[in-house]
């Protein structure tokens, strides 16, 4: 959720942000005017809550005197209608507290519904557009041509089936299609994969955390991953829960209301997880192998910081990601995705794509965001400052992945069926090569 302060100061600002997005230019409006209503009701509210209390404050006196009168035998009709018409007048500020009371509330409901339909300010520099208007911002190693060494490459589901490593039929029969189960070398090779990327982000000082993945409605929405793409999170209804698509999510969570001392630097987590996604939408792309499927394991690293550190612990996730895609010996690029493909939370998000051979172009492998306030103003997160409390910033990024198999497999392979591991992984698998028949 966006500051309310900055769209009330620079609704220009947002405004700009929203056009970048494609989004809804006119919900600044939308807000603003929720804002002042708002604003309004609750002046008023606690105007008229502040005259009830004065009102009933002298209904004590009155009544005092009134009983006082009473025992001297005095004449009290003047008292007495004084003190009946202080009651009357409590009562009616009374129950007009509670209407203005409701109204307060509903504008509060009203103004916090709108602005969870605004995304959060992209940074300066971000590209505007869609999917397909990112900009490249570094390009790693070359492909290997595959024409010169005399063979044709295949592509990861044949090499992983050649391998004895990947079995879609029995996911499908398990599940549904878009599931698979990854066999001996298949399994082996992802599991090399995730530990090395623990042990990197172990190395770099993030903390490790088991998380669930299984959380909450106000972790979900949080997170920010109820608002556009809700379509894409598995809900279990029976007990209103969610299963996770990322670790970020839990991560996210982790320190929901609390205040965090900061003095000491950065907090940097890390976490191994299983993630679900339902992929709606995706009718009919990357159906063959583990590109878009619902069920992977991911490695994603999470750090909360001051606002004005978020820019270069931004570039530090990236500096991690792009470590461990150099260990897994991969040609890359490295993109500064543009307002409109970065999701609701994102305020700036660099991916690294790598080099698919037998697509013959680059695909998604990481993405860190930087979501400067947007999830801990949500989730009621803050740290302690000299002067006081103030939210914090958050960033997400992550260090590897289930699709990753894709493209160290392809680039990887060798004419023999057999795949050459990168010699970062060699310890982990015990192997510098899997081979077919192998276990």
């Amino acid at each position: 959720m966006i500051d309310i302060k900055v769209l009330r100061e620079n609704p220009e600002a947002v405004r700009a942000s929203q056009r970048a997005r494609g989004e809804d230019v006119t919900a600044v409006d939308a807000v603003l005017a929720a804002d002042e209503r708002r604003r309004s009701s609750l002046a008023e509210y606690e105007s008229t809550r502040a005259e009830q209390n004065r009102v009933s404050k002298g209904v004590g006196p009155l009544m005092g005197q009134l009983k006082k009168a009473q025992k001297a035998g005095e004449d009290t009709a003047a008292l007495q209608a004084r003190a009946d018409a202080a009651r009357a007048e409590g009562a009616r500020l009374g129950a007009r507290v509670k209407e203005l009371e409701a109204v307060r509330n509903e504008a509060d409901e009203q103004l916090s519904t709108l602005l969870r339909h605004i995304g959060n300010v992209i940074i300066d520099g971000v590209p505007a557009g869609g999917e397909d208007d990112f900009a490249v911002l570094e390009t790693f190693g070359t492909p290997r041509d595959f024409a010169a060494e005399g063979f044709e490459p295949r592509d990861h589901v044949e090499i992983l089936e050649g391998l004895g490593g990947l079995d879609l039929a029995r996911g499908a029969r398990v599940a549904e299609s878009r599931f698979y189960y990854l066999v001996g070398q298949g399994a082996r090779l992802e599991q090399a994969m995730l530990n090395l990327a623990l042990d990197r982000a172990f190395d770099a000082g993030f903390t490790q955390i088991g998380v669930p993945t299984l959380v909450n409605h106000r972790t979900m929405e949080g997170a920010g991953f109820l608002d556009a793409h809700a379509d894409e999170v598995y809900k279990l209804g029976t007990d209103d829960l969610y299963l996770t698509g990322t670790s970020e999510v839990a991560l996210a969570g982790f320190h929901t209301d609390e205040i965090l001392d900061l003095s000491a630097g950065s907090r940097r987590y890390t976490a191994c997880s299983t993630c679900y996604r339902r992929e709606a939408g995706s009718y009919g792309k990357d159906t063959r192998g583990i590109i878009r499927v619902h069920q992977f394991q991911k490695v994603e690293m999470f750090v909360y910081c001051r606002p004005e550190d978020a820019v270069a612990e931004h570039q530090n996730l990236l500096a991690q990601e792009k470590a461990m895609l150099d260990l897994m010996e991969l040609p890359y690029r490295v993109i500064d995705v543009a307002a409109g493909d970065l999701g609701g939370p994102a305020a700036r998000k660099f991916d690294c794509e790598g080099w698919v051979p037998t697509q013959g172009k680059y695909r998604e492998l990481t993405s860190t965001s930087n979501c400067t306030t947007f999830q801990a103003r949500r989730l009621g997160i803050r740290e302690r400052t000299e002067g006081g409390t103030r939210v914090l910033a958050t960033l997400n990024g992550t260090l590897a992945t289930t699709r990753w198999l894709v493209a160290i497999l392809e680039n990887h392979q060798q004419a023999d069926g057999s795949v050459v591991v990168p010699q970062a992984l060699r310890p982990y698998l015990r192997t510098d090569r899997l081979v077919p028949g192998g276990r």
